[in-house]
Formats: structure tokens, sequence, C-alpha cells
């Protein structure tokens, strides 16, 4: 049951249940009180009836006269009053002492004759005595409720502890009904948050169905997400760790050796080819180490939230053909053969330098896994047929969905099954035996390309056979314009 629900509940039980409970004991009271009311009726008109003979005697109403007979019929809880005709008292059987001059006015007098009269603690009776047509007296008698006061009084103070039991139940019932609904799983709840906020082990709640358990899901959902969040952060810092310490040291390399060829082109004693084949050489460490700085600051650029890669739409068939070209000349270097292929149309929304960025790296890549007398394939093709020269397990891995396909194939020996999986992680490398300088990079050209590629919405992928060779796949969308973002 819902807390609110619930709540309501609870505020109408306690509304009712103790009118419930006033309106049982006020009519139990009642009852008690109707049928003692029957029981002296009877009673008191019998006993009227056996008085009668004595009190219409009218020699009674006059002064000084014999009330002898009188007094015999009144007891401890009946009294008898004689008045004259004009509502002079004439005599009382009451213990309690009377004026003998009392005077009752004549429209009090003969107020509720032949009317059994109760009131709290007695009953009263009237009656007018004749002779002939004239009214000599009237008699009043007066019959103490004794034994019904004692039984009112005792059911009163019944009622007053039965409702004070009520009460006391009804809180206590009440009070450990919040305490287990409420109280009980809130102070839980702040137990749990207390120790997340030091780090301490929690148990979790147990399930409900109401708003704390509502509460409480949405406090274990945000747990896992901090703590989830805490794992990615400190993997992440352990990344960067890793990466300056991993870069740092392979800045080393390049570093010593422009330093010891510095030094010798110091010394002045090399000739003159030993002086151009050093300074090749110390710039093209210090080139490795441009590539390397511009990597790790590329890489840390697209790492960060507030980087937003600018995209313009452009002529498919146009930019590939020109993002695909001017490879050759580095294939024929290496002695590598190079099979492109552009069939792109459409329009797309890029940046041209990002792409070129990701082309080199794969090409890049692509060339240093790839033996001289090798082949390497670069295509950019629309979901129609792939290129001929794509390897089967390529082919089967196109989707087909609508859009572009960049694909960089080489021949080589391939990657291991279980490291495709990591080969987009930063510093990750398959093949960590190669470490001639220039072969080895930083290991952060694939995680560019694959953030590049997602920042255009696309996705990249890897398929690779050992022993046949590896592809990358890029799927970028097409543009649908303005109206698609």
């Amino acid at each position: 049951m819902r807390i609110k629900s619930w709540l309501l509940a609870s505020y109408l039980i306690v509304m009712l249940l103790p009118l419930g409970a006033a309106y049982g004991l006020f009519a139990w009271i009642n009852s008690y009180h109707a049928d003692r009311n029957v029981a002296e009726y009877i009673d008191n008109r019998v006993e009227l009836n056996e008085m009668r003979s004595v009190l219409t005697e009218p020699s009674l109403y006059q002064p000084h006269a014999d009330w002898s007979e009188v007094d015999k019929l009144a007891n401890n809880r009946m009294s008898v009053t004689l008045y004259t005709g004009i509502g002079f008292m004439v005599h009382s059987t009451s213990h309690v002492k009377q004026n003998p001059l009392s005077f009752l006015p004549r429209k009090k007098l003969y107020e509720g004759f032949y009317e059994m009269r109760q009131k709290f603690g007695m009953i009263t009776y009237k009656e007018p005595v004749f002779t002939g047509n004239t009214l000599t007296g009237v008699y009043e008698i007066t019959w103490l409720r004794e034994e019904w006061v004692s039984g009112v009084s005792k059911r009163t103070w019944l009622v007053i502890v039965l409702f004070t039991a009520f009460f006391i139940s009804l809180f206590a019932g009440v009070a450990f009904l919040v305490n287990r609904k409420l109280n009980r799983p809130l102070q839980l709840l702040m137990e749990q948050m207390d120790s997340f906020g030091r780090g301490k082990t929690i148990q979790p709640m147990p399930k409900r169905k109401d708003e704390l358990g509502e509460l409480a899901k949405s406090f274990e959902a945000m747990r896992t997400e901090l703590n989830t969040a805490n794992q990615k952060l400190a993997m992440e810092q352990r990344q960067r760790e890793f990466m300056i310490a991993s870069i740092s040291h392979d800045l080393k390399t390049p570093l010593t050796s422009i330093r010891a060829y510095a030094e010798a082109l110091d010394e002045g004693t090399r000739s003159t080819r030993e002086q151009r084949e050093y300074r090749d050489i110390i710039i093209s460490k210090a080139n490795y180490m441009r590539q390397m700085l511009d990597d790790l600051l590329m890489y840390t650029l697209l790492q960060s939230s507030a980087y937003e890669m600018k995209l313009v739409p452009v002529d498919g068939e146009e930019f590939f053909d020109m993002l695909v070209s001017g490879y050759e000349a580095l294939c024929d270097e290496k002695r590598i053969d190079l099979q492109v292929t552009c069939q792109s149309t459409g329009t797309y929304a890029v940046n041209s330098k990002q792409l070129m960025r990701v082309v080199d790296n794969l090409m890049m890549n692509a060339m240093a896994h790839t033996e001289p007398g090798g082949r390497i394939g670069l295509a950019a093709v629309n979901t129609e047929e792939p290129p001929n020269w794509c390897f089967d397990f390529v082919k089967e891995a196109l989707d087909r969905e609508a859009g572009l396909y960049l694909i960089v194939q080489n021949e080589g020996e391939g990657i291991p099954e279980d490291q495709v999986a990591n080969i987009f992680e930063p510093l990750y490398q398959a093949d960590e035996a190669r470490t001639k300088a220039g072969e080895r990079g930083t290991g952060l050209g694939l995680s560019i390309a694959q953030q590049i590629i997602k920042k255009h919405d696309g996705t990249v992928c890897i398929s690779s056979r050992r022993g046949i060779g590896t592809a990358v796949i890029c799927w970028l969308p097409e543009w649908k314009g303005e109206e698609s973002k």
C-alpha cells in the first residue's frame, strides 16, 4: 500500500473509530437508561396505585390534620408532599427540613399533573384531589433514583476507562504503524546514505511498493551510477597516469638520440656525409616527437566534454575522392601495392581536417603492419556492393546501413581474437615487439580515430583474421539537413 493511501486510511480510521466508540458507549448507556425507565415506571405505578387510596383523602389537606398514615407510606427512597388547593405546603415526609409556609404558584402547582417526570436523581408525580368539583389539594410523590444513579455512575467510570484504554490502544497502534511504515524505513535509508557518504559497505533495503520503496530504488540507482562514475574516473585517472608515464618513456629515446647526434655534430669532426645523415636523423626524431605530442594533445581535446567539433555539409563524391587520394607515393616508397576505390554519393556533415587525421592514422597503421610486397585497400563507398578486393570476412561485417563506409584494409598477420576488443584502448598496441623508431607510435591513433568518428555520429569496428589481414571499417550517416539535428 502506498504511503499516501495508508496515511489517508489511517486518518479516516483515527477520525471514525473514536466517533464509533463514543456512539457505541452512548448507545449502551441509553439502552441501560431505557431499560431502567421501564422498570422504574412499572414499579412506581404499582406503588402509586397502592398509595392513591390514602392520598386522595381530602382531610389530609387541612392544617393540623393527622398525617400519620401518610408518614407510613414514606420510606428512604420515596417521599410525599401535600399542598392545599392554592399552593401552600401542609405536610412533607422528606427528611430535608421544610419551611411550613412554603408556597408554590398556581402555574407551577398545576404543571405536569398525572405525569411521571424524570430528572437526573429523582422521579416526580403530581395529582390533584377534588371534593366534588372543588380542588381540595395536590399531592406530589418523589422517588429517589439511587440505583439508577449508582448504575449510571458506574457505567460512566467504565466508559471513561474504556475510552481511555481505547485511545491509548489506538495511539499505540498508529504509533507502531507509523514507526513501521515511515520512521524505521527512513532511519534505515538515512543510515545507508550516511554509510555511502563515508564509503562503507551498505546492505540494500527490502523491496517496498510505496513512495519509500521508490525513494530507496532511486537512491540505489544513484549509488550505482556514482559508483560507476567513480570507477570510470579512477580508470581514466589510471589511464592518464599510464599515458603520461608511457609517453614520457617513449620521448626519452628520440630525445636521447637527438642529444647524442647534436653533440656529435658539435664536435666538428664528422664528414659532410655524416653531418647530413645526423641532421636528417635529428629532424626525423623531432618530427616523431612532434607527432607524439600532437596525438596526445588531440586525444586530450577529444576527451573534453566542452569540445564541440564543427561539422559542415559537403558533397560526398568530391570530398571523399580527395580524402582517399595522395597515399600512392608513401606506399610505393615502402613497396606496398595500394588499391583505392571511391564510389560515394550524397551529402555528409563532416569536419574535413579531423577526417583527414582519421584516414592518415588508419593508413599509417596499415602501412606499419604490412610487409613489402603486401597490399593495402582504401575505399569510400556507399551501401552498395563493397570493392572486390575486400576480404570475405570484411564483406560480411558490413551491415549495409544507409550511409558511407570508409574501409582501410591491409594484408598481414592479423590481430589475435582476444585482442580485438582492446584495440581501441589508448596506448594499446597489439604488436609490442616492434620498437624501432618511427614504427612504434603512441598507441593513440586508433583511439583518436574512433572518437572523431563518434563525433560525426558514426561507428568504427575492426574485422581481422589471423594469417590473412585486418580491416578498419568506419561508417558515417548521410546528412539529412538542419531539421535532422
